[in-house]
């Protein structure tokens, strides 16, 4: 049964987050399912294409 409801809009915090798992080795598929969204969009995080700041903030907030 699908819902036709659309799919989880990335924020910026979500990207620092995507930059956090990237840099831990998870891959981009999975990090995609944990946000419901298209590993399209976590890849235009990673390019710095969507939210090119949060590489910046993940970089200080990393531990």
């Amino acid at each position: 049964m699908r819902t036709n409801r659309p799919s989880y809009r990335l924020t910026c915090d979500d990207a620092v987050v995507i930059w956090h798992l990237h840099w831990e080795g998870e891959f981009q598929n999975r990090i995609a399912a944990q946000f419901d969204v298209n590993p399209g969009r976590v890849n235009e995080v990673l390019k710095g294409r969507r939210f090119p700041e949060s590489r910046a903030i993940a970089m200080r907030t990393r531990f």
